[in-house]
């Protein structure tokens, strides 16, 4: 995709964005993560030009490969995808943020990687949740929510900085809504109890207009950017 494309259309999503903060009273800072599954390295480049920092991938090693061909590119890497636990080793100092972590499993998995890789440098994580509880999705149950935060906690090696979901691919916007606010109802829960956890990382190309009408911080958006992948 050419640069004056990407940009127009990141222009055209900042202007939703706006328009629904506008409509709902909300003033919320939120972030763009580019998501480039599936394209090139030179579309990330793309990205890094129009001023989307934040690319996100749902593989470790199509992350990695592409990172060697960008070694000029300083953008911020996160994770969105599901971490297998023999991949965690690659994740530290590769990804700043990793935002499927839904396990007990998952999180000592990391916890181990940064501790042989970069002690010194905790390794930001979302816990995500299975907030639409539907059985082929990833993500703990809202009920394990907490105590997945507090594990995580307790921990000098990772920081949970929020939670993360997927809404169900449907067109019902009601749908859309129920499942976002779910989430954001659940981390006021879990905050109250004491824990920090600003980020709401929810909605995608089809539903990121709901998901911001609920107090999203973290969209993860790639068709509405990029077009379709190629087959």
């Amino acid at each position: 995709m050419s640069v004056p494309a990407l940009a127009d259309n990141l222009a055209r999503v900042r202007e939703e964005i706006a328009r629904v903060q506008a409509a709902e009273g909300l003033r919320q800072a939120v972030r763009i993560v580019a998501v480039t599954k599936g394209h090139s390295a030179e579309t990330v480049r793309a990205a890094w030009a129009v001023g989307l920092h934040d690319v996100g991938e749902n593989r470790v090693q199509e992350a990695l490969d592409k990172q060697e061909r960008l070694a000029d590119v300083p953008a911020v890497w996160h994770l969105i995808g599901h971490l297998q636990t023999n991949k965690a080793r690659f994740v530290p100092g590769r990804f700043a943020c990793v935002h499927s972590v839904d396990s007990l499993k998952v999180a000592e998995a990391l916890q181990r990687a940064v501790r042989a890789r970069s002690p010194d440098e905790p390794l930001e994580v979302l816990v995500q949740v299975n907030a639409s509880g539907e059985p082929q999705k990833s993500g703990c149950a809202p009920a394990e929510v907490a105590d997945l935060a507090a594990a995580l906690a307790a921990t000098a090696e990772v920081r949970p900085i929020g939670l993360m979901t997927m809404a169900p691919f449907t067109d019902d916007q009601a749908i859309q809504h129920r499942v976002f606010a779910t989430l954001r109802e659940l981390r006021d829960r879990v905050q109250r109890a004491g824990f920090e956890l600003p980020e709401l990382s929810m909605g995608m190309s089809g539903d990121y207009r709901a998901a911001v009408a609920e107090g999203a911080t973290m969209l993860r958006l790639g068709t509405v950017l990029f077009g379709e992948r190629a087959p």
